[in-house]
């Protein structure tokens, strides 16, 4: 106690400084006594408020005062966003003073906090404190030249300076107004999708996946957000209920990253498999430098094993000399243990948006054209390829060009290890022709790698078609396709949309009723239904699609409308019809959603000594057709087919759309005969797993 007088007559040292000059801040902390201080009081009143209160509570150790040490406690500390203290270092010889400044700081009041631009922030002090306290009776107050000379002469709080410089601001999430894509998920999509689709909305819904500026103009994805946050105070509850992982926020750009998870069990019951499963780990990483600049990847390493129909599936379009199978919409995969798949997986890219009327994506991933579950022109239901896309947006227009690199991956065309490198072209224009009405022209180029010609600059001109330009380059010199999109919408609820493909087609021959197999064409037509029935969050949709035989498909292979084994557009191929009946509903964080899809598709027979292409496989070559006329939907080993699928889950957290889920489908397939590889066969599979959804699984092969 004979040292309390003393430490009345001393002034504590506190230099105070932050990540910034505290010029920069708009406000200091404020003990509750500093309320009326004006703001040129606020640092003396804080400062000498603080140094009252550790001066009330500090009581020196008696081991300290017994062996007459000399020397100095250095404290870092810092008041963080919900005005508390928080000490981050100590240093000190006897492990007694380090234990007494914290005991002294965690008697402190939680105060109010210092704010940087009008927003709650924390800031750092650093505080020396001599013994035996004599030393510092010439200190009677905070100087600068102290804090300049104690900077200088110490290294470790020139470390403890830098760490401070380079801390985050408070993170502000700028994902929902930045020039990322949503991530192509129906779940997600359809959150939205009623906002996008309003009477006299200017918005553009055919060309995705969307940018969250986009979204941005006609929902408000940060208030959806806000409303399913949960009240977590504890750093795990905040991470895995409310926020992304890791954050970071300086001046004028912000980072996060956060890990990806889909783990799936399950059991397909007509298998002789114990159970399925899917075990995949990543990461994403993304940010934005400035408004215009933003990036995003992410990486996956997955391993899985799936129901029977659809690994079957897998291993029919397995490349050439490159594994075992190749995962639908993922990619190339090799062995793992006895019956399962390795697959790893890499997307990313780079959007800028140099002004008010272009964005540029340059990146590995999906592309999405139309308004339906199904596209008929592009859909992101094949493995991820590389692609350069030029956004134009001005009065009710928006033009979509998009350049892909995309593989063939048969034995007829790899070479020494390596896959034939093809290119892709396509542009979409979309027009707003009235409040309710949308058209859209869409055109389409594949040419291949050969004879040395590469990547075709010719096909750069954005404003030019397509069908000219293969023409000039010789009948195989490319494969051209058009179409046509459309949607009416006939209230806030309601909406009718549909797709027009064109491959090839006979001008004499398409009214004629001959059937001709040059008749190379596919539409759909479907309807959407927003809060049906007056239930809010309620959407039922219905989709018809049918595609002729031989659509896609090319003479030279090599030139059909496919990436890895797998289409462009519908997963079906070509040759068959289909019907869609969707209904999903989401009420704050729990989803469900109900598929069923009936259709009636053409297989070919599979005989190798006479092999004869009935227009569903587009990897098969059109010399090889049975008929000139009389081509129908469904030649060949007709089959009909019937799949449903039950889904309901749990959103874990909206930020970064995890979810727990549960799913079961049925799904019965039935060919008119059977082969080696198109049999009668049926499944039931159940389902369970924890996912982040930041892409569509395609089960309805």
């Amino acid at each position: 106690m004979k040292y309390i007088g003393s430490l009345l007559l001393l002034l504590i040292c506190i230099s105070a400084y932050s990540q910034e000059d505290l010029s920069n801040f708009e406000t200091y902390p404020e003990f509750t006594s500093c309320e009326n201080s004006s703001f040129e009081l606020q640092e003396s009143c804080f400062k000498n408020s603080l140094r009252a209160k550790i001066l009330s509570e500090f009581v020196l150790p008696e081991i300290v005062s017994e062996e007459n040490y000399n020397g100095e406690i250095m404290v870092l500390f810092e008041v963080t966003q919900e005005g508390e203290f928080k000490v981050l270092y100590t240093e000190a010889v006897y492990s007694e003073l380090k234990e007494e400044i914290k005991r002294v700081f965690a008697e402190l009041p939680t105060i109010k906090p210092a704010t940087y631009n009008s927003e709650p922030t924390y800031v750092q002090f650093r505080m020396p404190l001599r013994i035996p306290l004599d030393q510092n009776l010439r200190t009677s107050s905070v100087s600068s030249s102290v804090v300049a000379t104690s900077l200088e002469n110490s290294k470790e709080e020139k470390s403890l300076d830098t760490y401070s410089k380079i801390k985050s601001k408070p993170f502000k999430s700028e994902v929902s107004s930045s020039n990322l894509f949503v991530p192509l998920s129906h779940e997600r999509y359809n959150r939205f999708d009623a906002a996008m689709n309003a009477v006299g909305n200017n918005a553009h819904t055919a060309s995705k996946p969307f940018l969250y500026s986009e979204v941005a103009v006609n929902y408000d994805i940060d208030a959806e957000t806000e409303v399913m946050l949960k009240d977590k105070k504890s750093w795990f509850g905040r991470k895995l209920w409310n926020e992304h992982l890791v954050t970071f926020q300086g001046d004028n750009y912000w980072f996060t990253g956060d890990v990806v998870l889909d783990l799936q069990i399950g059991k397909d019951f007509q298998s002789d498999l114990d159970y399925t499963y899917n075990n995949t780990r990543g990461a994403i990483f993304q940010g934005g430098l400035g408004k215009n600049f933003n990036f995003y990847t992410v990486v996956y390493e997955s391993q899985g094993r799936f129901a029977d129909y659809f690994n079957r599936y897998a291993e029919s379009i397995a490349p050439y000399s490159g594994g075992p199978a190749t995962i639908p919409g993922r990619g190339v995969a090799k062995e793992f243990m006895d019956d399962g798949y390795d697959y790893p997986v890499a997307e990313g890219y780079i959007s800028y948006k140099p002004s008010e009327f272009f964005s540029i994506q340059f990146g590995q991933g999906d592309n999405f054209i139309g308004d339906g579950y199904r596209s008929l022109l592009m859909s992101d239901g094949a493995s991820p390829y590389p692609y350069l896309k030029l956004n134009t947006s001005f009065w009710k227009l928006k033009y979509s060009n998009t350049w892909m690199a995309l593989r063939d991956v048969r034995e007829e065309v790899s070479g020494e290890g390596s896959y034939r490198v093809k290119y892709m072209a396509n542009h979409y224009l979309s027009l707003n022709l009235t409040k309710r009405l949308n058209i859209g022209l869409f055109e389409s180029v594949i040419w291949q790698n050969d004879n040395g010609r590469g990547f075709d600059v010719a096909y750069l001109n954005p404003v030019i078609f397509y069908r000219s330009i293969e023409f000039s380059t010789g009948q195989n010199g490319g494969n051209a396709i058009i179409g046509l999109t459309g949607k009416y919408k006939f209230s806030n609820n309601i909406n009718a949309y549909g797709q027009w493909v064109i491959d090839e087609f006979s001008t004499s021959e398409i009214f004629g009723g001959q059937q001709s197999w040059k008749n190379k064409l596919g539409y759909q037509l479907g309807i959407k239904y927003f809060d049906a029935f007056n239930v809010p969050n309620l959407y039922l949709q219905a989709e018809y699609n049918q595609v002729r035989p031989y659509t896609y498909s090319h003479n030279s292979i090599v030139l059909n409308y496919g990436h890895n084994n797998q289409s462009l557009a519908h997963q079906w191929g070509s040759n068959f019809r289909e019907f869609i009946a969707i209904a999903r509903y989401r009420k704050d964080r729990i989803y469900g959603s109900a598929k069923v899809i009936i259709g009636k598709r053409g297989f070919d027979f599979n005989n190798t000594f006479e092999p004869v292409a009935y227009g569903g496989d587009i990897y098969t070559s059109e010399k090889q057709r049975p008929y000139e006329y009389g081509v129908k939907i469904g030649q060949g080993n007709t089959t009909t087919s019937l799949y449903s699928e039950l889904e309901g889950g749990y959103i874990i957290n909206p930020v970064t759309n995890l979810k727990i889920f549960g799913s079961v489908i049925y799904r019965d397939f039935d060919p008119s005969q059977n082969t080696s590889t198109t049999f009668n066969n049926y499944t039931v599979w159940l389902n369970f797993g924890v996912r982040t959804d930041i892409f569509n699984w395609y089960f309805d092969y």
